[in-house]
């Protein structure tokens, strides 16, 4: 990859870490328990514990993708850096842009 590219992606993980650290704080706000004696009704009170459900899937999902684009960060100076893991092809620059995180081509992935 060349070193102007390089440096574009690495603003562009930097951003994406920024919004995804902002979308961990989000979700981590939106799954504190529910405290019982809240008076909501009980089909409300099953409606906050299912969409509390989702959003600890969503924060999982949201840390899983923080620590990949953190590792992307760590060897975004690396020869192998855009290359795909499993056939060794380049990664469309396109694909970098869009999913930083990524270390598959879109064939493989």
């Amino acid at each position: 990859m060349q070193q102007i590219n390089k440096k574009a992606v690495k603003l562009n993980i930097i951003d994406e870490i920024e919004k995804t650290q902002k979308s961990i704080t989000d979700l981590e706000e939106l799954t504190k328990p529910i405290s019982p004696e809240n008076a909501i009704g009980r089909i409300s009170r099953m409606d906050a514990i299912n969409n509390k459900s989702v959003s600890e899937a969503s924060l999982r999902q949201a840390r899983e993708k923080m620590s990949k684009l953190k590792h992307a960060l760590d060897r975004i100076e690396d020869d192998t850096f855009g290359i795909c893991v499993q056939c060794k092809q380049p990664i469309p620059i396109g694909r970098i842009m869009l999913m930083p995180q990524s270390v598959k081509c879109v064939n493989c992935a």
